[in-house]
């Protein structure tokens, strides 16, 4: 068996195309050993295989462009094409077409292939046949209730009549294919593909663009031909839609357990459905339990990046106790926390574990016996077994700082079956609670997408140096610093995380092999994600651990000055003794400590003559600050007395490098600090040139190679439609990667990305987007309003177009305009939380908006509780306000 394959591709010079594909004579998948391909000089690439000794009967391959000087160009997807060779035809004819990322990629996520157009009855598989031509396009746009079919300009395609097109295989969705036979077609041949009604057969819309053309090709009836790589083009208006926001932990039912769990989310999916909403966003969902106190109610610290949170666990689908009294008392008990306002993380949490500790001595030997079990712990032993030996040392030494568990502090794998064999019980009860957790999520998950509705998750930028990561893998983590955020609105001391951050180098070692098996495990729940804090794949904010404020952080990986750089460049003169240490003068403490000044003098600094000061050995890094005042009385004065030296340890102009001595970063926001202050005007001049550059010109080419090198990697390892929070201090490259990458950005209009705008102009956002009015780590539309009558007044006034003075409190009316300013956006998703949907409602809404918030960025201790102050089953209950809602939704396109 033959197979002869043809693409046109316009190479440059130096170029050549390979073939790798599932075969051994296409490389087997191992690219070294593909299958050279011949030119004819003017862009026809062509090769023949002969597979008649094989067995194989499908065949996948992709192209792949060498250049002399070793660099590759791959196409989107990898082996991206495939061919049915059951039907063993005597040869293969087959024309290509070389596969870039589509502009259209998202159509292509499952969010919309298996959810929002997600088919459910398709046709039979089309397979290439001796004496057929068989045509192959994709069309991902076409909805469910839509089929694609084919017409063209002979007897055989419908002489151009849609009522008598030939509709195609769906069965590859989104490729549809057909098999044309060519002893009833006269080629050349014009044609063109049309969008049916699936069940009336009614014409809803033609390809755009001119007529396709079928060239002439030498028929036989032993010769199976394929044409391959079409794209239908949709003339159609592009598709928009609407979704909610929410927080599991905060869905409110009436059977929850004092938090919203996986099952409660089947009910938010129900509203969505009622309300014409086609997205349910949440938050991160995996375990976060380190302390097993309401510190860890923090979902961006997991403690791992695989397994799920037990809060989330629905107790009544584990069974009940036999114990009657027991049973009682865990029914009274949710009873007991679900009527709570706020959620109690810490009786919520130890309730769950403590009735999933019963459940599974009364049930467990029966599912760890079952063959589901059995399956799941094969697919996930790779890091269910790890977590499992972490939830135990946890719990056996009291603190998840593995570096305290003595000869368990460095991870083996024969460290880990030692756990188990010592703790077999312990490790089975991890592994049965996870069995559900996951049996329960992919039940909701599947339910989600049988109701067209898609699951969007969050990928957090870090992980906690605490978690069983960080203790299996610490190669691929720089554990000896901090990750953070430079100053924004949010806060004007920058964000400090404490998170540790990536050793990309070494995780590109395995070609990021971590991080595609917790995209792959995430793309087991969700059908979307969105990455938190994108820039972090560009470079991220690294904070030394002596440091407490995320002002003293610098850019990694970054381009720092050297001395010489900044003389011959800014003319800038540095003296590293005045403008890399803390620069402390005697005139200017007052401003720090006011009447405290003589005693803070006395206590914290050593006086270096002429007026300047440094800091004592005991409070010279914010550390020891912060660690001396953590054990003082908690007084006014401490308190002062702590963010006062906490301010001078802040007043640098540069950070040396921490690796390249004799390199300096400018520090972030330095024109702020007492050091700046005494620079002469030229030498401001000089060192505002070079701020300006550091921070917004010099990095733009860097940072857009480091992206491109681990991006691409990364989101193409899933089917998941990738959105992105791309907040914050963005630099110019960031929107070309998110283009290239057809990555979904984050609009909202109170934080405009054009720096002289103060709001956001909804209606040129671009599609390529998510628009919503409101973040977890912000207050809702009514909160931002009563909080900044200023702005609310310039809004009132400037964007919704009203006279006279603003209302003191966003009312109903207000916040319809600005849902609708949204909802109307060229973004192709709308997703806002549910505080803002309700606040159109005057009955629904709650009554304090200030009790909305989910998270306060600026408190790294932030207990996060956010309840609703209604049960979904009320809302949906709601039906005027429901139908109400769907109209909206549907008036606005979406």
């Amino acid at each position: 068996m033959k197979i002869n394959f043809n693409i046109d591709y316009k190479t440059q010079w130096g170029e050549t195309l390979y073939i790798c594909g599932n075969d051994s004579l296409l490389g087997s998948g191992n690219i070294d050993a593909a299958l050279k391909m011949h030119v004819d000089g003017v862009g026809l690439w062509t090769a023949t295989v002969d597979i008649s000794d094989k067995n194989v009967r499908n065949l996948e391959y992709g192209y792949v462009v060498r250049n002399d000087n070793g660099s590759e160009r791959r196409e989107w997807g990898g082996c991206c094409h495939s061919i049915d060779l059951s039907n063993a035809a005597e040869s293969y004819d087959i024309y290509d077409a070389w596969r870039d990322i589509p502009l259209d990629k998202p159509y292509y996520s499952s969010a919309f292939t298996q959810c929002i157009n997600r088919r459910n009855d398709r046709c039979e598989a089309v397979v290439p046949a001796p004496g057929f031509l068989t045509l192959s396009v994709d069309a991902p746009t076409v909805g469910p209730d839509e089929v694609l079919a084919l017409c063209g300009a002979c007897d055989s395609l419908g002489e151009w009549n849609p009522e008598k097109a030939l509709p195609m295989s769906d069965a590859g969705y989104p490729v549809w294919k057909i098999n044309i036979d060519l002893s009833r077609t006269i080629l050349p041949i014009e044609f063109k593909f049309i969008v049916l009604d699936k069940d009336t057969r009614a014409l809803k819309a033609w390809d755009g663009g001119d007529n396709r053309r079928l060239a002439s090709m030498t028929k036989n009836r032993h010769v199976s031909m394929v044409v391959s790589g079409m794209r239908f083009r949709d003339p159609r208006a592009l598709w928009r839609g609407a979704g909610v926001a929410i927080p599991v932990f905060s869905v409110r039912t009436r059977d929850d357990f004092g938090v919203g769990d996986f099952y409660s989310l089947t009910k938010m999916v129900d509203w969505a459905v009622a309300t014409g909403q086609k997205f349910l966003q949440i938050l991160p969902i995996n375990d976060t339990t380190m302390t097993h106190t309401w510190t860890d109610s923090y979902p961006y610290n997991a403690c791992t990046s695989f397994g799920l949170h037990p809060m989330y666990m629905h107790l009544q689908e584990l069974g009940r106790l036999k114990d009657k009294a027991r049973q009682a008392y865990f029914d009274d008990l949710a009873c007991e926390l679900n009527n709570l306002p706020t959620v109690d993380y810490e009786r919520v949490n130890e309730g769950k574990l403590q009735f999933i500790s019963e459940i599974f001595a009364q049930e467990g030997a029966k599912t760890l016996n079952s063959s589901d079990f059995t399956k799941f712990l094969i697919d996930n032993e790779y890091w269910l077994k790890p977590y499992a030996a972490f939830c135990v040392l946890r719990d056996k030494f009291g603190t998840p700082e593995f570096g305290k568990w003595g000869e368990y502090a460095e991870y083996t794998q024969a460290k880990a079956d030692r756990v188990y064999a010592e703790n077999t019980p312990q490790m089975n009860q991890v592994y049965y609670t996870q069995y559900h957790l996951d049996r329960q999520m992919r039940r909701v998950h599947e339910y989600a997408s049988a109701h067209g509705v898609a699951f969007k998750g969050d990928i957090p930028i870090g992980i906690s140096r605490d978690s069983a990561d960080a203790w299996i893998n610490p190669r691929l983590f720089n554990l000896d610093c901090q990750a953070g955020a430079p100053p924004d609105d949010f806060s004007v001391l920058g964000q400090n995380w404490g998170l540790p951050t990536y050793n990309w180098e070494e995780m590109w070692k395995d070609r990021f092999a971590w991080w595609k098996s917790r995209f792959c495990k995430m793309a087991e729940y969700f059908d979307a994600y969105r990455i938190d804090h994108v820039l972090g794949f560009f470079r991220i904010w690294q904070i030394p651990m002596t440091a407490v404020h995320g002002l003293l952080g610098i850019f990694n990986p970054a381009l720092p000055y050297s001395a010489d750089e900044l003389k011959s460049l800014y003319d800038f003169w540095i003296d590293a003794d005045v403008h890399t240490k803390p620069f402390i003068m005697d005139w200017f403490l007052n401003d720090f400590f006011g009447e405290y000044t003589d005693e803070a003098r006395e206590r914290f600094l050593n006086g270096l003559g002429h007026g300047r000061y440094e800091l004592k050995s005991g409070f010279d890094t914010q550390r020891k600050i912060a660690d001396y005042f953590s054990s003082q009385d908690k007084t006014e004065k401490n308190r002062r007395m702590c963010e006062a030296l906490l301010g001078l340890a802040d007043q640098v102009l540069f950070i040396e490098d921490p690796d390249r001595k004799g390199k300096y970063h400018p520090r972030i926001s330095a024109q702020y600090t007492y050091v700046y202050r005494q620079l002469n005007d030229y030498e401001k001049w000089c060192f505002n040139r070079l701020y300006n550059d550091f921070f917004y010109h010099r990095h733009n080419d860097y940072w857009y190679g480091k992206a491109m090198w681990k991006l691409p990697n990364l989101i193409d390892a899933t089917p998941m439609l990738t959105c992105a929070e791309d907040l914050g201090m963005i630099p110019a490259c960031v929107p070309a990667v998110m283009d290239q990458l057809r990555i979904l950005s984050l609009e909202i209009q109170r934080m405009p990305k054009d720096p002289s705008a103060k709001f956001g102009n909804t209606w040129n956002y671009p599609y390529l987007s998510v628009c919503t009015t409101s973040t977890h780590d912000m207050g809702g539309i009514r909160q931002w309003w009563e909080d900044n009558p200023q702005m609310a007044q310039e809004f009132y006034n400037e964007v919704l177009h009203q006279e006279g003075s603003a209302p003191r409190v966003a009312e109903p009316w207000i916040c319809d305009q600005i849902l609708n300013l949204n909802l109307k956006s060229p973004s192709m998703l709308a997703i806002l939380p549910l505080q803002d949907w309700l606040s159109v409602s005057p009955d629904l809404r709650r009554p304090d908006p200030f009790e909305e918030q989910i998270n306060e960025p600026s408190n790294p201790r932030h207990y996060w509780r956010y309840r609703m102050h209604l049960n979904v089953e009320d809302l949906l209950g709601a039906e005027t306000f429901n139908r109400d809602l769907a109209d909206r939704v549907h008036n606005s396109g979406r």
